[in-house]
């Protein structure tokens, strides 16, 4: 592991990077698709940014995801119903691109709190009992890349999970693949 953060660091040094115009303000609009344990669902997320450096950005991150989750319980899973949390996070990125492409690959992390929605089961009925979940704080790490002002990424989202007693537990971590495109932010430059 340690070679890997050396590696990266060293690239991180090495490569000569630039992108997006230092000082300006970008709004950022993805939709996509989440991947739970056991589940599925969309999201929709807006982020603000603003360029601290020509490679480098920080934002503040709103996400909406709507998914079905499994609920596990020694050996024996079951999918919940469809609901919506919320994330709000602090973002970084770091932009890989050298020359005057507007193909810019970026890695990326944020740190922030998840409001969790309740979970029920469709297929014990209408009058099955909801369990409410507590929010949790988490974070996320990103990848993908960034063509013009179209933008492709892949996310982590690390969310603890929500014990729901008796030994029935929910992970709440998934996978988000998103499209989106960005309003604002200057031009890519060499």
């Amino acid at each position: 592991m340690k070679k890997i953060i050396f590696a990266f660091l060293l690239m991180l040094a090495v490569v000569q990077v630039q992108a997006q115009e230092k000082n300006k303000f970008r709004v950022g609009l993805d939709a996509g698709y989440t991947m739970p344990d056991g589940g599925g669902g969309v999201l929709l997320t807006i982020e603000p940014k603003y360029n601290i450096a020509d490679n480098m950005s920080i934002g503040l991150r709103y996400e909406s995801a709507a998914m079905a989750k499994n609920v596990t319980s020694d050996g024996f899973s079951i999918e919940g119903s469809l609901a919506a949390s919320g994330t709000i996070s602090g973002t970084f990125d770091y932009y890989f691109n050298s020359g005057s492409s507007s193909f810019a690959p970026f890695m990326g992390a944020g740190v922030g709190y998840s409001s969790l929605a309740n979970i029920g089961f469709d297929e014990l009925g209408p009058d099955s009992e909801e369990f409410e979940l507590d929010g949790k704080f988490g974070g996320l790490i990103r990848a993908g890349f960034e063509l013009g002002k179209l933008r492709l990424a892949a996310s982590y989202n690390l969310i603890g999970k929500s014990d729901l007693g008796e030994g029935a537990e929910v992970k709440n971590s998934y996978l988000g693949i998103s499209l989106g495109f960005y309003l604002g932010g200057g031009k890519w430059k060499k």
